[in-house]
């Protein structure tokens, strides 16, 4: 009520919203901090100049919404709220730190396939690649926007194709600046595995975006969810032409075939790679230049042993 009938005086809210946040960590109160949700973004976008109201506002929400999927509560996020949300993207779309974190919030805020809806709707995808090109060297920044870049590309329908398109460049541009950072090129690849499954990638893209990715399975191939990821692209990519397929056997640093087999020895007992190698090697056998390389490096006898060791699945 307090909230509500205060909605205009910006102190009123910033104390209302530091009141919520003392609760945020005692148990049991997750239920009724929920109902507050919308108020705290009505109060955010009312006061979209207050940099406090947005700072605490964020990490308030980020805390509830934090907890909810934790728990496996729905995320009471609707249109509305969400609009209110990118308002504070766009006025402050120059603010690194600001965007970091609300970034980060719009990460967890994807999650729910409903909400990734809803911000897919809103129009959020250019905001998410232009805020990318400006903060490209800022690892967090990167890591929270591919990872909601993901989540809006990969179940997305109707989306404007030249728009998806554009933002291979921009997931390129960020694999090769955080080449080295595993984090961010796993997020990284996520989002360009999206796009590729879209049908994004131009013919000009083919060859570079193979090179790029092979060599991301060369420079982090400990991290499993990364390496699943970069096999599920290739896949894509070899999927579509040639061309990617012959960049896969020539490429200056060394076979993809040796990657693949290096991938699947290092993570022989992860399932979810190994399923992610398998899909690639299906793609890659419907290259007789592959297959040619294939067979000369026994991979056949790679595929006999993961057909024992996973016999029942």
């Amino acid at each position: 009520d307090f909230m509500e009938a205060f909605w205009d005086i910006e102190e009123a809210q910033a104390k209302a919203i530091e009141r919520l946040a003392s609760f945020v960590r005692h148990n049991n109160v997750l239920p009724w901090l929920l109902k507050f949700t919308e108020l705290i973004t009505s109060a955010m976008k009312s006061h979209v100049d207050s940099l406090k109201i947005q700072v605490d506002g964020s990490n308030l929400l980020l805390e509830i919404l934090s907890q909810a999927l934790e728990q496996d509560v729905v995320l009471p996020m609707d249109e509305n709220m969400t609009i209110s949300l990118l308002g504070t993207v766009r006025r402050h779309s120059e603010n690194e730190e600001l965007l970091s974190l609300f970034c980060t919030l719009l990460m967890v805020i994807s999650a729910s396939e409903v909400a990734a809806e809803n911000l897919r709707k809103a129009g959020l995808i250019p905001d998410l690649l232009s805020i990318l090109r400006n903060f490209l060297p800022n690892e967090q920044i990167c890591l929270t926007c591919c990872g909601v870049l993901w989540s809006l590309v990969v179940s997305g329908n109707n989306v404007d194709q030249a728009l998806l398109e554009s933002g291979v460049p921009v997931t390129s541009a960020v694999l090769q600046e955080h080449l080295h950072n595993a984090r961010v090129a796993e997020s990284a690849c996520s989002a360009l595995w999206a796009l590729s499954l879209q049908g994004c990638v131009t013919e000009d893209e083919y060859e570079p975006t193979t090179m790029l990715l092979l060599e991301v399975l060369r420079t982090n191939p400990e991290r499993p969810m990364l390496v699943k990821n970069t096999c599920l692209a290739l896949a894509s990519l070899l999927r579509l032409s040639e061309i990617p397929a012959l960049r896969f056997i020539t490429d200056p640093k060394g076979s993809g075939i040796n990657l693949v087999r290096d991938a699947y020895h290092l993570h022989f007992d992860d399932s979810e790679v190994v399923e992610s190698v398998c899909v690639l090697m299906k793609e890659m056998v419907q290259h007789d230049d592959i297959v040619k390389d294939m067979l000369s490096q026994k991979m056949e006898d790679l595929l006999s042993e993961i057909k024992i060791c996973f016999s029942s699945s």
